[in-house]
C-alpha cells in the first residue's frame, strides 16, 4: 500500500521532499483507497477489485495465478485504469499477498512485461470486436 508519510532526503543543511511516486495519479491514490479493507471473508479478490476499478471509471480485465512472477503474490488482477489528465489508459496489476488478505498495486516492470503485452493485445482484440 502506498505510504502516507512523505519521503525527505536530507543533504547537509538542506532537507528537501522528494516524490513518493513520480507515477502517482488521483485515480491510484483512489484506487488504492477503494482496495484497502479487503475482508476475503466478504466476497471474492476479483470481485473487490472489479468494484475499486468501477469507482476510478477503470477496467477489470482478468485475474490469473501469480505463478511466482510477482514476489510475495497469490494472485494477479489486470485492470486498466484511466492515465492522469489524458484520455489514455494505463495496465496496473492489482496483487493478491501470499497471505490472502491484502492487496497491492504494482505497475509493470521488466519481469511483467509479457503479462502487460497480453492485457494490452486483449484490448485490442475486444475493442476490434
Amino acid at each position: 500500500m502506498l505510504s502516507s508519510e512523505p519521503t525527505t532526503v536530507t543533504s547537509g543543511a538542506q532537507t528537501a521532499m522528494s516524490p513518493v511516486d513520480p507515477g502517482l495519479t488521483m485515480e491510484l491514490l483512489e484506487l488504492e483507497l477503494s482496495l484497502d479493507g479487503y475482508e476475503p471473508d466478504t466476497g471474492t479478490f476479483a470481485d473487490h477489485v472489479r468494484a475499486a476499478a468501477t469507482v476510478i471509471d477503470g477496467a477489470f480485465l482478468f485475474e490469473l495465478p501469480a505463478s511466482g512472477l510477482i514476489a510475495d503474490c497469490e494472485r494477479i488482477a489486470v485492470m486498466r485504469i484511466p492515465a492522469d489528465d489524458s484520455d489514455e489508459m494505463a495496465t496496473i496489476f492489482a496483487c493478491l499477498d501470499s497471505d490472502g488478505t491484502t492487496i497491492r498495486v504494482e505497475m509493470p516492470n521488466q519481469r511483467t512485461a509479457d503479462l502487460r503485452n497480453f492485457a494490452e493485445a486483449f484490448v485490442d482484440v475486444l475493442q476490434r470486436i
